[in-house]
């Protein structure tokens, strides 16, 4: 065993590595990870991360997105280890489920835009779109239009890294190197709907499943939608016979202030909904997809199989801590909290537009925002920047500062927030 660490570290000091680990990151260039060393955390509390020396930072992405109900929250973890007791897991498969996932399912219909709606628990993000491109499909062949195959996305969007979800993506460099990954996804303008119509009268109708689209574009780069154009592709979708999905990884279970969902607030009655992120507040992995009475009656009505299902989908472990997840956001009135959120880091962030590096401040809708940097290519170093000054960011899009504190951030921390995103800046 000595020899194998002797030779590792002949290894690391011959091609001059001055850290080294087993672990390969996501979205990064492992060759410069490995050559200034990995940001460690170590733990969270509230509406900020602590990294291994201590040193405290405001955390303005609440993770990736997920930590809405903040930091440190025993209450999930002791359901966790509660269930973790009793019993860890029990696959959903057939018609066998643990009681925590049932009791969750039905709570999670309760609160679903549509009425009625079923659900159908997922590992995260990326598995409830793919679910999500799966089931549009199938359902258009048990109603009798297997031409309807297919699938539309929208320049800027991120729906997760599977199959389906990178083909369906508007972000090119996230396709480069793989081959067509799926002939029948195509991709529209992110905020013109009439590039929507003009596709599908261009195909046809009758070759169509499915548009997705995310109520207020996430990773792409925290885009809002133009005045009335979730309204206008929402009716293009009714008139054409084609599902609207409503991609809420980002945005559900208050995100979008004031409402449980944004397509709540938007009133866009979605045919399907893919979660996940705040469903846990990122404590156990978990997604879920919210599927409208009349896509689920051709498969609730019998004898018909949908071979589609994940071994740790609904696991009981991860239902614990959504329940307890979402007693927080209830007992705490969070989503009250995030519609503070919204109009704080309206108030807040405005001021930075004035500065000569940034090209715009994009907020107003929900408890999220981006700090467009003028110049694209200061965005990954701008990361760095912002931590000298005490705040953990991320750059999403082309040159955006990720902005998407916790739900318990209060209002005097988003103003620090803001004057240190402002010294960062110079």
């Amino acid at each position: 065993m000595s020899s194998d660490l002797d030779s590792a570290a002949e290894r690391t000091a011959m091609t001059g590595l001055t850290h080294s680990s087993a672990l390969w990151h996501g979205f990064a260039d492992m060759g410069g990870v490995t050559a200034s060393g990995p940001f460690v955390v170590s733990r969270g509390e509230g509406a900020y991360i602590f990294d291994k020396e201590g040193t405290k930072y405001l955390d303005a992405t609440a993770g990736l997105w997920f930590t809405n109900v903040g930091h440190g929250r025993r209450e999930i973890a002791d359901a966790v280890a509660t269930q973790l007791s009793s019993i860890a897991h029990y696959s959903n498969f057939g018609d066998f489920v643990p009681e925590t996932t049932l009791a969750l399912a039905d709570r999670l219909a309760a609160i679903a835009p549509v009425p009625g709606s079923k659900i159908f628990f997922t590992s995260g993000g990326s598995d409830s779109i793919e679910t999500a491109a799966k089931l549009a499909r199938r359902y258009w062949v048990e109603m009798g239009q297997p031409s309807k195959k297919m699938i539309i996305g929208r320049q800027k969007a991120y729906h997760g890294m599977h199959v389906a979800g990178t083909a369906l993506a508007g972000i090119p460099v996230n396709k480069e190197h793989y081959g067509e990954l799926m002939p029948d996804a195509r991709t529209v303008a992110w905020d013109d709907a009439k590039s929507l119509l003009a596709l599908i009268e261009e195909v046809g109708a009758e070759n169509v499943a499915a548009f997705f689209c995310e109520p207020v574009i996430g990773a792409g780069g925290v885009y809002l939608p133009p005045e009335g154009y979730l309204r206008e592709v929402r009716q293009i979708c009714r008139d054409n016979d084609v599902l609207f999905v409503a991609d809420e990884v980002v945005t559900g279970f208050g995100r979008i202030g004031g409402s449980w969902f944004a397509s709540t607030r938007f009133e866009l009655e979605p045919d399907l909904m893919t979660t996940a992120k705040g469903l846990t507040s990122g404590y156990v992995p978990m997604g879920a997809v919210f599927i409208a009475p009349k896509i689920a009656e051709p498969f609730f009505a019998g004898g018909v199989w949908w071979r589609h299902g994940y071994t740790y989908g609904g696991h009981a472990g991860a239902a614990a801590a959504a329940m307890a997840n979402l007693d927080i956001i209830e007992r705490e009135d969070l989503l009250t909290h995030s519609k503070r959120i919204e109009a704080a880091l309206h108030t807040h962030l405005a001021p930075l537009a004035a500065h000569e590096r940034v090209a715009e401040i994009r907020s107003g809708i929900g408890a999220v925002a981006a700090v467009q940097l003028a110049d694209p290519a200061e965005a990954l170093p701008f990361v760095k920047t912002l931590r000298a000054h005490g705040v953990s960011g991320r750059a999403a899009g082309q040159g955006a500062m990720q902005i998407s504190p916790a739900f318990v951030m209060t209002d005097a921390e988003i103003e620090e927030l803001a004057a240190r995103i402002l010294s960062a800046l110079g």
